[in-house]
Formats: C-alpha cells, sequence, structure tokens
C-alpha cells in the first residue's frame, strides 16, 4: 500500500464529501515504528555527541494520573507535557540550525548567522513527514533511528579497537572525577540531570498506542526495550570516547571540536575526513529524527485534547487522504519556528538551545515523579492482588528519590552544596513553566465550573479491548477508571 493509501481503519471510512474524519487509524504502525518512536526521542546519536543528552501523549501520562489520582491532577500533566513537546519543538529546531550553520562555518567559513534558514528547513521537512501520515513518519522515523545507531556504535567500536592497552574498567568508578567542583561521587548526582535528559523520551512510543498495531504488547515492550537498548548504547559510547581521548582529559572534552567532539575530534582521528563526513550526516539525521518522534507526540496529544474538547474541537480533525492531524501539525510548526527565532534573535541559538533544555527538564522531571507515584496508587487501589512490593512499591520511591534531587540540580534551585544556580536568561524556565501551570490551573477552574465532564474524560483509554481496572474499595476521584473506547 502506497503512502496516499488509506489504510485499513477500525470503523467506516468517513465519505469522500463528508466532514473530516476525528478517529485515528488503528493498527497501520507496526512494532519497529513503535520502538523507533522512543528511540529516536532520546535521540542517541546527538545525546552522545554533544555529551549534553537531549530531550506523554494524553494517555501516556495525564490518562494514568487520572486514572489513578484524579482527573485535575491528570489534566494539569496533560497541560504541562504539551508545553515541554510544543518547546521541544524549538529545541531541536535550533539545534538542526546550530550544527549545520557550525558545520558549515568551521569547514567553508559561511556565517553562522545563517543558523535560522536551517532551522526553518528542518521544521518544514518534519511537518511534510507529519502531513503524510503516521505510517509514513514512522517509517522514516525506523530508518533514519537506524542509520545514526549504527554509525555512532560503529564509530565507537572503532574507538575502543584503537585505544588498545588504554582500555580500562577503573573509568566506571569515581576515580577519575576531576572536576573541582563536584568531587567524587557528588559529581555523579549532579551530572544525574543528563541522564534524565537523555532517557526524556522513552516513554514516547505510548502516543501512538491507538495507531499501532498490537498496542498494548507492541508499547509496552517498546518502552522497555528502548530503555534498555539505548541506556547499553550510551554506555558504550561514553566508554569508547573515556577511553580513546583519555579520562584525565575529559573535564574539557565537551570543548574540543567547537564543542562537537565527536564529528569534530573523534569521527576524524578513527575515520579521517570521511568520518567527519558521516558523523555529521548521523548527528543532523538524530535531531530530525528526534525532531520527527516529538512531532509524531505532540500532535497526538492536541488531538486527544480536541477529542475531549479540552482544546477547540478542530484540533481532533484529521486530513482525508493521511489522516493527520492537520490543525496540530500546523501549530506546531509555527510554535516551534516562531519561538526558536524569537529566542534565537533575542539571545542567540545557543542560549534558545539551553533555555528550552531547561523548560523541558522543569516539566518532565515533575512529570516522571508524578508518574512514579501513580504506578504506587493505581496498583494498590485498583489491582491490589496483583501489587508487587518490589515493581510497584520500592522501584518507584527510589526512582521518586533519585528524580527529587535531579529536578533541583536541572531548576538550578540550590538546595545541596553541589547545585549552582542558574544564570540569566536560564533562570526564566521555572517560572515560565509555573506561569503555564497557572494559566492551566485557572482553565481547570473554569472547565470544571462550565465543562466537568471534559476534565473526566481525561481518564479514558481509547483503545477498543482495554479492560476496566476494579477499584479494591471506593475510588474517591469519581468512580473507578473509564476505560472504554
Amino acid at each position: 500500500m502506497s503512502a496516499g493509501e488509506v489504510p485499513a481503519r477500525s470503523g467506516p471510512a468517513p465519505a469522500a464529501d463528508g466532514p473530516p474524519p476525528e478517529e485515528l487509524r488503528r493498527g497501520v504502525v507496526g512494532f519497529g515504528g513503535v520502538l523507533f518512536q522512543s528511540i529516536t526521542f532520546m535521540a542517541p546519536a546527538i545525546a552522545t555527541a554533544f555529551s549534553i543528552p537531549i530531550g506523554m501523549a494524553f494517555g501516556g501520562g495525564a490518562t494514568p494520573l487520572s486514572n489513578s489520582i484524579h482527573p485535575g491532577l491528570g489534566f494539569l500533566v496533560g497541560w504541562a507535557f504539551e508545553l515541554a513537546l510544543l518547546i521541544g519543538g524549538a529545541f531541536l529546531a535550533t539545534q538542526i540550525g546550530i550544527i549545520v550553520s557550525g558545520t558549515l562555518n568551521s569547514e567553508f567559513g559561511t556565517a553562522t548567522s545563517q543558523w535560522w534558514i536551517w532551522m526553518v528547513l528542518g521544521t518544514v521537512l518534519v511537518f511534510v513527514l507529519g502531513y503524510l501520515g503516521i505510517r509514513t513518519s514512522t517509517r522514516v522515523g525506523v530508518v533514519l533511528g537506524a542509520f545514526e545507531v549504527l554509525v555512532i556504535l560503529a564509530l565507537a567500536i572503532t574507538l575502543i579497537v584503537k585505544a588498545g592497552s588504554h582500555n580500562t574498567l577503573s573509568v566506571f568508578g569515581t576515580e577519575f572525577a576531576n572536576n573541582p567542583k563536584y568531587g567524587g561521587f557528588s559529581g555523579v548526582i549532579a551530572a544525574s540531570i543528563f541522564s534524565i535528559l537523555a532517557f526524556i523520551g522513552f516513554e514516547e512510543a505510548a502516543p501512538l498506542a491507538e495507531e499501532a498495531h498490537e498496542p498494548r504488547r507492541h508499547v509496552r515492550v517498546a518502552v522497555l526495550l528502548s530503555c534498555l537498548a539505548v541506556g547499553i548504547f550510551y554506555v558504550i559510547n561514553t566508554y569508547a570516547s573515556t577511553v580513546f581521548y583519555g579520562p584525565q582529559r575529559m573535564l574539557g572534552f565537551v570543548e574540543v571540536g567547537k564543542s562537537n567532539p565527536w564529528q569534530d575530534v573523534l569521527a576524524r582521528e578513527a575515520w579521517g575526513a570521511a568520518g567527519f563526513v558521516i558523523v555529521f550526516l548521523a548527528l543532523l539525521n538524530s535531531v530530525i529524527a528526534n525532531q520527527n518522534a516529538a512531532n509524531n507526540s505532540s500532535t497526538r496529544n492536541l488531538f486527544a485534547m480536541g477529542r475531549i474538547r479540552l482544546l477547540p474541537r478542530s484540533f481532533a480533525l484529521l486530513t482525508r487522504r493521511f489522516g493527520s492531524p492537520y490543525v496540530g501539525l500546523g501549530a506546531q510548526l509555527l510554535i516551534t519556528v516562531g519561538v526558536s527565532l524569537w529566542l534565537g534573535l533575542q539571545y542567540d541559538p545557543y542560549t534558545a538551545f539551553a533555555l528550552t533544555a531547561t523548560v523541558i527538564v522543569d516539566v518532565f522531571v515533575p512529570l516522571y515523579i508524578l508518574l512514579n507515584v501513580a504506578c504506587i496508587v493505581y496498583y494498590a487501589r485498583f489491582r491490589r492482588a496483583e501489587f508487587n512490593w518490589l515493581l510497584h512499591g520500592l522501584i518507584p520511591v527510589l526512582g521518586i528519590a533519585a528524580f527529587i534531587p535531579a529536578f533541583f540540580a536541572g531548576a538550578g534551585i540550590p538546595v545541596f552544596s553541589f547545585i549552582t544556580p542558574l544564570p540569566s536568561p536560564l533562570s526564566y524556565a521555572g517560572p515560565a513553566v509555573g506561569l503555564w501551570v497557572l494559566i492551566g490551573l485557572i482553565y481547570l477552574g473554569y472547565l470544571y465550573a462550565r465543562h466537568p465532564e471534559r476534565v473526566r474524560e481525561t481518564r479514558r483509554i481509547f483503545i477498543a479491548d482495554e479492560p476496566q481496572p476494579v477499584a479494591a474499595g471506593r475510588d474517591a476521584a469519581e468512580g473507578t477508571p473509564d476505560t472504554g473506547a
């Protein structure tokens, strides 16, 4: 079936002259597309290369919290999550501009001020992929994701071989933790924020559940497998760069090669000029794949909010030919370009990159804490017979404990000695997120006063045969979870 044909649907096809469809096409995304939706959202190549790791749909974050704790909290999570996705588009688009303009400047002397041209071109490309439908978008994501992983992994193996006798397991300890500001294990804690950034996006297979083939099996496996596979990928690449470049020199590693050490230093030394070109393409490919995955998540989240009337109903309209949420795609395009241009011209693209990254951290880390809480509450209330003290008790508690200092570090709130307050304008990220949440609270109050049923709709899971949990006791959050299709 070609990309332009209409795949099989779970419901009747809309009439050619009727209104635009409002139902996502089910079963059109295979396991590979679902898996690489999570993998490419984590952007493993670019996270490795810059040593600054990157980063649920409504059903991925809001729905679990609505079902386990309260629909009002679920709404606020979905509201905050959409901010992270919208800002994430600008974050990634800016990065495309930085990579291309920086490389062209170092090789051909072109002006770095042209970054915005590449930013716009990359964003338009991602918009077109999204408009052509989820089948096309995810297939491209699989190709892009596979290319970046294979290139960087091959380079890492080359570096390990070339390191020869310098290979050592001692780099896995704190022997070489030589940052004067973060000695020993305190540096591990302070750096945990970058590890969290590196894994943001592992859950992004969830927004495709409604369009995925065998969603309960494929989405769950994809989320777990992407975490495991990309985690191993990060360890191999970090080890390779450390033993090749020298663990004693790693303190200044991110600054070498014009702040692009994997492309301008490691690739050249391992593979020569051809390696430089190949890794440049892999890094650019990585960010485009990442933005493509973020675009899929954001537009599905906007679609879900439009379907239950938390946003105007137009956000739930789809193109007849490709089944794409075109209003959400247009909104994501305009906000991505607008925010990137505004911050990049107001400050500079690097500051825009850092500021948008800080906003993303300030949103995602609290959401992960809440989802750990939701896991405990959900199994305690609705699946008590299945409650496991390790899986649904101890592990979520340890997750919460790990995320709390990481949140303070990412937000620059100096509650611990190893946390440094953020400089301006990065310090604006926290208040900006707070203002967004305040607006969400005001809107939530309006919804409860005028349309309370819309808030309760955040509990729905739009998968046809999803079983309904049975509460162990009375559900204080307005009844047992509504999982009807």
